[in-house]
Formats: C-alpha cells, structure tokens, sequence
C-alpha cells in the first residue's frame, strides 16, 4: 500500500545534500516522489509499505551521513535550530581565535613587515615601533605556531567537512563541503611538507606556508554557514510566529467548575469561557456572551470583529472586550489555525518550476569545478611554470582558489528561501499561497474571473422597494405592507425571508410579533397565519400551485434594474404584494476591478443570474467582459475557453460553489471563507473579505518572482566571474573563501527585503 511520509532530516549543509538525498533514495524499490528541502531541512516521499518500510528508509538517510526524525513538533525543531546555530557560533568564535594570528602573519608579510632583518638599536620612536611589529610578525610567522594553530581549525571544527564529503562520496555525489575539504587539505597538507622538509623559503628566510589560508578558509566558510542559518531562520519566522501565538492553556467547564487545562486534552462538545485579553484556545460557537475579538493572526485583518451567540469564533484568535463561553468544534490538527501552519509550511517546502534550472546547474555544477581546479593546476604547474618545483606552491595556491570561490549554495538558495519568505508575508497578511507553481503562475497572471454572488456582492440580498398591488381590495399603504411582511418572514431562515425582517423591523424601528402559524416550504416560500388569515409569501410559482389567482400580473412589468429576486405576498387568496430584492455590491468591489484594470490585468464577471442583473452589476463595477446564465456546471467550461487562448487565468470564488471552475483556473482564489472547503478547493486562499487582498496577492508573487530572478543572476555571475579570475591567478584563496561565503548571505539578504513589502 502506498504510504507518505515527512522526515525532519538534520545535517545537511548546503543545497547538494538534498540532491544527494532525493538521487539516493529514488534509487529504492518502492520509493517514489521524493523531495528533499535544504532550507527546511525535510524530506518528503511516497513509499510502497510492501516493499520497504520507513526504518529501511531511516536507515539509508543515516548511512548518508544525517539525522531523519519523524515524530518531532515543531516546537521541538525550532528549538533544535536555535541548538544547531549557537554551537555553530560557539565554532566559529573559536576557528576565528586560532586562525587571526595566522591572518594576520599573512595581511604583515604582504606588507613588507614580516622579515629577519631587524634592527634593534632603531633611534626614533616610530622606528622602534616599526621594528617590534616586524618582530612580532616573525613570531606569528613561525611555522610551529601556525601548525599549532592550524591544525585544530582543519581536523576538530574542519572535522564536519571531512564527515559530509565521505558520505557524499560513498553516495557518488559530490557536495560543496568536499569543495571545502578538498581546498583546505592540500593547503595544510603542502604547509606541512614545507614545513618539515625545510624546503621553498622566501627571500627574508621564511617558509613559503599557507596554514593561513587553510584556517581562514574555514573559518569564513563556517562564518557564511552560521549567517546563512540565521538568515534561513528568519525566512521561516512566519511558521515561528504563528506557532508562538499558539495557546497552550484552556479553561472549560468541567461539571460547573472552571478547569484549566492543555490545549492538547480539549475534546469536542467542552464548554469554554474566555475574558478579556485571552486568546480563544480552539475553533468553536458562542452559546453565552458576546465580545469583540482581534482575528488578525488568522486574516490579516486589524479591525476586530464584533462576535455574539451562534456566531463562529477561531482558535488562536484574541478576545478583547467581553467574557464569552463557546462549544469547541474542532481541536488539535483540525482547527483553522493548524490548518494554517501546516499549509504555509507545505507552501514554503514547495517548489516552483524557475527552481528547477538552479536545481540542474547545481548538480552539475561541482563536477565541473574539480576539472576546472584540476586543469588550473595543470596548465599553470606544467605549461605555464614548467614543472620548476619551486612554483609548485603558485600552482596549488591557484587550484584551491578554484575550489573555494566556487558556490552552487547561492543558486541553490535563490528560489526556495524567496518563496519560503513570500510566502510567510502572505500568511501575515492573511493571503495562504499553497505552493511554488500557483505562486509563479500568479505572478503572469493577466485574466481574473470573478464569481459575482458573495465574491463581488455581499451574498446577502438587500430589499429595495415594495410594490402593493390590489389595493382597492387589499393593503393600501406601505407601511402597513412592510409589517405584514415581516411578520411573516419573521421565523424564516432563507436569506431572502431574513431580509425583508431585517427591513422592516429596522424600517419600523419596533418590535415585530410572530406569526399565529408558520411552515417553510423549501425552495418556494413560506405558508402562515396572521391575526387569522392565511398569508403566503414566495416565488410566483409556489403562489400558482397554492390556487392564487395572480390575474394579469407579469414580474416584468415592474422589475428594476438589477433586481435578481422578488418575493410575492398572498392574503386569503388574493395577491397583495410584491417585494424586490438585490444583491448589494461589496464597498470595494469597484476599487479592486479599477486597480487590477490598471495593472494590465483583464477582469471578467461569471454569473449564473440572469443578463439583465449581472450587466447592472458590472456597469456599476466598470466590468466589460460578462458571462451571464452560466449553470454550475459550465462555469468551468468556460474557464477553460479562456485558457485556451494562452491566458494566465485566476479565478476567484467562495471555495465551495465554485469548485469546478476553481480547480480548472491556472489560480483558484477563495475569498474570505477560511473554511476546510475552501482550502482544500483553491490554490490561494484569502481569509478576510477585503477583495484588495487579492490585488495585494498577485503584487506579492510578482515581487516574489523578481526576486528569485535577481537571485539567479546575481548567483550565476558570481560564479562566471569568480571561476576564471581564480583560474588565472588573479584571486587568493582567503578572499574567494569570504566572497563564497557572502554570496549566499547577498542571495538570503535579497530574499528576506520582501518582508518590506507593502503594496
């Protein structure tokens, strides 16, 4: 049976040791779809439990030379990172101690300083001082003191290199450590010969030694990786955040007494209070109380939303004002803000198709660098310096450069840590992307569709006028209509009935009685009795098969502009009346149509109401292209027909009625629900009902996107520029080491200036 599974993998150094991950484990029998993540140190993959178990598959990650765990929290790798990066400070502190005497003996006898020809009888003070630097330099120039200092740095805090390109190698797969290890090891090791053989000394009688360059190497590579974890930390501070904002406490009800307890034991059905300035633990509905709460964790929204009995309220959320008490819904993994953290984790392991041309080039990428570092010795050893073995040291010194000014890290780096923090923008604004591919495919969008019933309409119809008919032997005054019709539309649960009551008791500005009687008759109307006589209210269909006689009355004859429903009011079998009702248009509705007009984009409206309504709606939107009278059904037909002409098509709904064309956009959006519906139907789901979230959406994958590209060509120069100025002489290794390790800080810096962004 097929099975999928994620494994936190710790020990992976840079972007090729999830190639050697993926090429290892695809090589399995029945393993399939593997995908192993650099920034988020995870591998996930689907697997055949008939023909290997997850140990097996434990057990090959570990022969490679790594850590897999499966049962950690993310609490527990958070922390775990926190671990990882302060003994990797601890590491670098103490390769920076032993390696700046040698350093600095270097930066000395490039200067002049480092010689044997001092002279201690100097009668100036400025002389005197000169000759004691000189002395100095000597002292940090002795080979013994630099063995003493270098050898630590390339075997104890070096050691991890040496651990990673072994497996790497055992894995036929070649990483940026071997790189590394190969680099500082022929330069210790040629230090060392020198060293002891007493051989190629400089002109002032000093041993032509690069224990320097091996330490430093080091030491800036171990720098670069200690930035870069703090960086890629911070690329992930979304995920963090939320779950930082996670409650860990409720307090429920527990046979009348107020308990608290962890979150992890709330079950559905508890009874939980909550007071002021407490965040509301788990996804529920109010049954006593009211309050106004701040659900801006969860939508982005700033503005609290006021709350009272029967309405929902979301876990993770902050109660401002009132002490309510709600019936836990959903707990654990099942609430909307678990839901949230596990899709912008997902989102941010996702991969965008852009990735896969670095992902090409790096695994290429190192081979090519050892035959282009091999070739550099061999051209300027033998061709150029003609084997003289006192240059030998000029044509090692140049090899190494090519190794160490190498860096496929920082084109490894350049797609997913600017996806992981657009994405986490995203989520902060309330805007969920669920993958790479939607995000890029956001960017190039050029069609939105938009549903037109609760997506640019509010979804809840507004009565705009009432018309009396019969008056000489029914109703003569509006008033008197208005109360009559929300008397009996006061019990109903339609939309339209809930309306018209709204209407009227507002317009009454009184209390409305009930109804003697009441029925529903579902999709028709409602049948009731009021101060003895029967009142039906409907559709002109339900009024029919109910034996009123409607006479010459035509709906036509006094439909206005937009008006996509009306509701028609009966009185002991003659018609008395008829209510209209429109959808009203969301107040920003126009403002989103006019800014994604401006961006070039092409806006359509989809409807299933009648040509008539939707052309009012899109005239006052200033939406040109309408699709009207469209069954459910077809609604994805017509998508498609769009697509087909080459358009980037984005299609925007409430996740629910909409699925089919949801699923056929290139991008489906679901507007302000947040429900499990709509995250499981979309790509891209915006958890407030502002519709500018959706302009704010397609505005952060375009930056996204421009990002990964500045990200790609500035790490594909460094490399086309790097690798021949160290192949011709031109670079020393230390520098190539500390413009290697910035490369990829510069890559991980122009990621993270996204959460700068404000559009």
């Amino acid at each position: 049976m097929l099975q999928s599974s994620t494994l936190k993998v710790y020990g992976m150094t840079c972007v090729l040791c999830s190639f050697t991950i993926e090429s290892t484990l695809e090589k399995i029998e029945g393993i399939k779809k593997v995908n192993a993540y650099y920034t988020t140190e995870k591998v996930k993959f689907e697997y055949d439990d008939s023909k290997v178990d997850l140990n097996q598959i434990k057990k090959k990650i570990e022969l490679l030379g790594f850590s897999p765990n499966d049962n950690e929290t993310l609490e527990i790798q958070i922390n775990h990172g926190e671990f990882q990066r302060k003994k990797l400070k601890n590491q670098v502190i103490i390769s920076a101690i032993l390696s700046f005497p040698l350093f600095l003996a270097m930066v000395l006898a490039g200067v002049g300083f480092c010689h044997d020809n001092i002279d201690p009888f100097s009668t100036t003070k400025l002389g005197a001082f000169i000759e004691i630097l000189r002395y100095k330099a000597l002292v940090l120039h002795n080979w013994k003191l630099q063995l003493i200092c270098a050898t630590p740095v390339q075997f104890i805090i070096g050691f991890r290199f040496y651990k990673s390109s072994f497996f790497a190698i055992k894995a036929k797969r070649a990483t940026m450590d071997l790189l590394v290890a190969l680099g500082t090891t022929v330069a210790y090791f040629y230090s060392l010969y020198i060293s002891l053989f007493e051989t190629n000394a400089y002109v002032f009688g000093m041993k032509n030694i690069y224990f320097e360059a091996s330490a430093t190497i080091i030491t800036l590579v171990l720098l670069g990786k200690y930035l870069e974890l703090i960086a890629k930390g911070r690329t992930s501070k979304a995920i963090e955040t939320l779950i930082q904002n996670k409650p860990k406490m409720a307090k429920v009800l527990i046979e009348g007494v107020e308990n608290d307890i962890p979150i992890d034991d709330v079950a559905i059905g508890d009874i939980i209070i909550v007071r002021p300035g407490e965040k509301i633990p788990v996804d529920g509905v109010i049954i006593e109380g009211f309050s106004t709460i701040d659900e801006s964790m969860i939508t982005g929204e700033s503005i609290p939303v006021e709350k009272r009995e029967h309405d929902f309220v979301v876990g993770a959320s902050i109660n401002k004002l009132g002490t309510f008490k709600f019936r836990a819904t959903k707990v654990g993994n099942e609430t909307v803000f678990a839901n949230i953290i596990k899709l912008v984790e997902e989102a941010q392991e996702s991969k965008a198709p852009v990735e896969k041309i670095a992902d090409k080039v790096s695994t290429y990428f190192i081979p090519m660098v050892l035959i282009i570092s091999i070739l550099t010795f061999i051209i300027w050893f033998v061709f150029i310096y003609d084997g003289q073995f006192f240059l030998l040291d000029k044509a090692i010194i140049n090899a190494v450069a090519v190794l160490v000014v190498s860096c496929p890290c920082a084109l490894g780096l350049a797609t997913p840590t600017a996806i992981m923090v657009g994405m986490g923008k995203g989520a902060q604004r309330g805007i969920l992307i669920k993958d790479g591919e939607k995000l890029e495919k956001a960017s190039k969008t050029n069609v939105v569709v938009f549903d037109k019933t609760g997506t640019l309409t509010t979804g809840m119809p507004e009565v705009i006028d009432f018309i009396l008919l019969n008056k000489e032997k029914g109703i003569k005054d509006k008033d008197s209509f208005i109360k009559l019709a929300s008397i009996v539309e006061k019990k109903s649960e339609h939309p339209l009935g809930v309306s018209i009551y709204k209407f009227g008791k507002e317009k009454l500005g009184s209390q409305v009685e009930d109804p003697d009687f009441f029925e529903a008759v579902p999709g028709k109307g409602v049948r009731t009795f009021v101060h003895g006589k029967l009142v039906l209210a409907g559709t002109k269909k339900f009024l029919v098969e109910n034996s009123i006689d409607l006479g010459s009355f035509e709906e036509g004859e006094f439909s206005k502009e937009g008006i996509n429903s009306s509701v028609l009011i009966a009185v002991d079998n003659l018609l008395i009346g008829a209510i209209l009702l429109r959808d009203k248009i969301k107040k920003n509705s126009k403002g989103v149509v006019s800014e994604l007009q401006k961006m070039g984009i092409e806006v359509y409206m989809l409807t299933g109401d009648n040509l008539k309504t939707a052309n009012y709606v899109a005239n006052e939107l200033g939406i040109k292209n309408v699709l009207a009278e469209v069954l459910p059904e077809n609604k994805a037909l017509e998508i498609a027909n769009l697509r087909k002409a080459g358009r980037v098509v984005v299609m925007v709904g409430d996740g629910i009625n909409d699925a089919p064309a949801l699923a056929n956009a290139d991008i489906g959006f679901a507007i302000g629900s947040g429900t499990d519906a709509a995250i499981e139907t979309s790509d891209i789901v915006i958890l407030q009902e502002d519709l500018f979230a959706l302009t704010l959406a397609i505005k952060l994958a375009k930056k996204t996107m421009r990002k990964i590209k500045q990200n790609l060509f500035w790490a594909f120069i460094y490399n086309l520029i790097g690798i021949p100025i160290a192949a011709t002489g031109h670079l020393n290794p230390v520098v190539g080491a500390a413009t290697m390790a910035l490369s990829s800080i510069s890559v991980l810096l122009n990621s993270l200036s996204l959460k700068r962004f404000k559009a």
